[in-house]
């Protein structure tokens, strides 16, 4: 500048009319709107041409932010500026800029450059960008990205944002990796609200912490040209992450989108919703989650080769409650929650579950899920045998009291272990199953005893034995003889004192090894019910 005190721009900037107003308002504070007034030629995204007199050069902005002037007298400078046409590159890296920056409804001709630069606060609403590198960009504040059109990606990898990053309505298409936003390692000290956004390519949130919730409400994330459309492996949310419906309310944004851009608010009755759909693969392996994973009205669309991963997460509550996806896996293989909050029609069928491993504390069904389905569930879950899931929703049965839904579902593990037996062992296992249900219902081997009982009581009345010693037998009594064969341990001084033979020594044999099955039987199952297992 010529003078370095008085605030003009030095000469040879040649300020056009339009950089000279924005040069003002930054002195002053101001907005510097140069719209004309037309909403169809005033739309940042439209295929009108914008003319001169709405152009600044990025070497200007770049010299007011860097190394503005002094704001007038009483007044704080900031560059606030509204429907220009930003031309050249507009590159900031390294830089430190203290101003507060808002641009509003503008355009710019090349990528914006951010890398390692550090701003107060930054908000670029409803902007057409080629092209966002912010790499290690540090914010105080706030960095709000709205409504904005980016054609090439956004790149956050590793950045900082001291407060809330935002990207509601925003539309991002694939960089050359197929990526629309990378933001590797990036951490947000608040919220991250995406709600309503378009993201056409991958969006990579690998090892990311967010400080507060994770909300893509509304949000469509669409990747047809890879595996993934949302890859988040070891991403950490403080509170919940909410892929979720959106109310379509008269507010610009979705529920909870937070001032200058919205109103909090909850969708009311009869308000139009946009669900989350994503297209392609997501990967959230080894996240943790402080509240929940909420998935309530979502929409997963895969191709047979794609995942919906969710590998060991943590979080006391998952909310799987989207709609079937009709192709694709669901892996949840090591994960941990303590609540899981589910309906019927949510969980794919077989072989499209895998959730070896998955530990859950609490089962809350909304709506029908009955035990048959439940057992269903599980099946799809384990193509091949594995006992944990069976004992895992056994334990949880218990642990809500449901005792008899937990005894059947450990009945249906012993059904399908059998299936995997060789010959012998199966037979044997069908023969427990049908007898006693492998002593998980002992009830049936007390209605088993007495049919043998009666049957021998009869068989004995007709063919009754001859005494072992003659003169010392006690008096012949069929149904103690009977009940004494069928009795282990206990003696009713009846079956030693008579001596059966021919065809009542082979009944007595079959009553005596029966009792013995049965009897044991009947203690293994007392002895699981005291045991609650």
């Amino acid at each position: 500048m010529t003078e370095p005190a008085d605030g003009d721009a030095p000469a040879d900037l040649q300020l056009t009319s339009a950089e000279w107003s924005m040069w003002q308002a930054f002195r002053n504070g101001s907005t510097c709107d140069l719209h004309i007034g037309d909403p169809a030629r005033d739309d940042p995204h439209g295929q009108q041409l914008w003319g001169p007199e709405r152009r600044v050069r990025a070497r200007v902005v770049a010299l007011l932010l860097l190394d503005g002037p002094p704001a007038q007298p009483g007044r704080v400078s900031a560059l606030q500026l509204t429907g220009a046409y930003i031309t050249d590159t507009l590159d900031l890296a390294g830089g430190t800029i203290k101003p507060f920056v808002e641009l509003r409804d503008c355009r710019f001709e090349t990528e914006v450059v951010l890398p390692e630069s550090r701003f107060t606060t930054l908000r670029m609403v409803n902007c057409a960008i080629p092209r966002l590198e912010a790499a290690r960009l540090h914010t105080e504040g706030d960095l709000h990205l709205p409504r904005c059109v980016v054609h090439s990606g956004v790149r956050l990898t590793d950045a900082h944002i001291g407060t809330d990053l935002m990207l509601n309505q925003t539309v991002v298409h694939k960089d050359r990796q197929g990526r629309s936003i990378t933001a590797d390692g990036m951490t947000v000290a608040q919220d991250l609200q995406a709600e309503m956004m378009e993201s056409y390519g991958e969006l990579s949130l690998r090892g990311a912490t967010v400080g507060v919730s994770l909300s893509l409400r509304g949000s469509h994330l669409r990747n047809p040209f890879g595996r993934r459309a949302l890859n988040a492996p070891q991403l950490t949310v403080e509170r919940t992450l909410y892929l979720t419906a959106a109310g379509l309310a008269n507010s610009p944004f979705s529920s909870s989108a937070t001032p200058p851009y919205g109103t909090a608010h909850t969708p009311s009755r009869g308000t139009r919703m946009q669900r989350f759909e994503c297209e392609g693969g997501m990967r959230l392996d080894d996240g943790r989650f402080g509240d929940a994973v909420d998935c309530e009205h979502a929409r997963f669309i895969m191709e047979s080769d794609q995942e919906l991963s969710l590998r060991r997460i943590q979080t006391p509550e998952l909310r799987f409650l989207c709609d079937r996806p009709q192709r694709g896996r669901v892996i949840l293989s090591g994960a941990r929650v303590v609540n899981l909050i589910d309906k019927s029609a949510s969980w794919p069928g077989l072989g499209g579950l895998w959730m070896a491993g998955f530990a859950y504390e609490t089962l809350i069904p909304r709506g029908p899920f009955p035990l048959a389905q439940r057992l269903q569930w599980v099946a799809a879950a384990t193509p091949e045998y594995a006992p944990e899931p069976y004992e895992m929703l056994a334990a949880s049965l218990r642990t809500t009291g449901e005792d008899a839904d937990a005894r059947e579902v450990l009945l249906a593990k012993q059904r399908r272990r059998r299936e995997t037996l060789p010959l012998a062992a199966k037979a044997w296992g069908f023969l427990q199953d049908w007898t006693v249900a492998y002593g998980y219902r002992p009830g049936r081997a007390a209605v088993w005893m007495a049919i043998l009982w009666a049957i021998g009581t009869a068989y004995f009345s007709m063919s009754p034995p001859p005494p072992l010693k003659a003169g010392e037998a006690p008096p012949w009594n069929p149904y103690l003889y009977s009940l004494d064969l069928l009795l282990p341990v206990i003696d009713l001084n009846q079956s030693a004192a008579w001596k059966p033979g021919g065809g009542a020594q082979w009944v007595a044999a079959v009553l005596i090894l029966a009792g013995w099955i049965l009897a044991t039987t009947v203690a293994a199952g007392a002895s699981r019910l005291l045991r609650r297992q």
